[in-house]
């Protein structure tokens, strides 16, 4: 389900919210749908609450991949396939311009505060749910 949400930044554009699970964990997901809320990402933030992630969808299947330039949070990133099925993830360092990509062909990458897959037992394989409520990207 969809709710309106707002960023905790004034210049990022305001973005809707999705709750995904992930097994028994909840997740508000801010929904980056177009090319510009995707290339604005979590850039400038300073803090994200736990439960708190951002959901890139992106308009193809394809090797997507992910950088940090102006995002000042340690991150980790879950690249999923169209049906939510977790690919590979990664963990990716503040302000730093490596690339970080899908091992194979994604339709969504969400990003969470580093070691939050990790920490709850999470890896290539399993599932997000809610996926099929998401916009489709543009």
């Amino acid at each position: 389900m969809l709710v309106t949400g707002m960023s905790s930044r004034a210049q990022q554009p305001q973005l809707p919210l999705v709750e995904l699970l992930a097994g028994m964990h909840r997740i508000e997901a801010e929904v980056a749908a177009t090319s510009e809320s995707r290339q604005i990402g979590m850039m400038q933030r300073t803090v994200m609450p736990p439960h708190r992630g951002m959901l890139f969808v992106f308009p193809e299947m394809a090797k997507h991949c992910m950088w940090m330039r102006n995002t000042l949070l340690p991150l980790s990133v879950a690249f999923l396939d169209e049906k939510g099925g977790i690919i590979n993830i990664e963990d990716m360092q503040p302000r730093t311009e490596v690339n970080h990509c899908a091992t194979r062909p994604a339709r969504y990458a969400l990003e969470m505060n580093l070691g939050w897959f990790r920490s709850r037992g999470l890896g290539a394989g399993f599932a997000i749910t809610g996926i099929e409520k998401l916009p489709s990207g543009r």
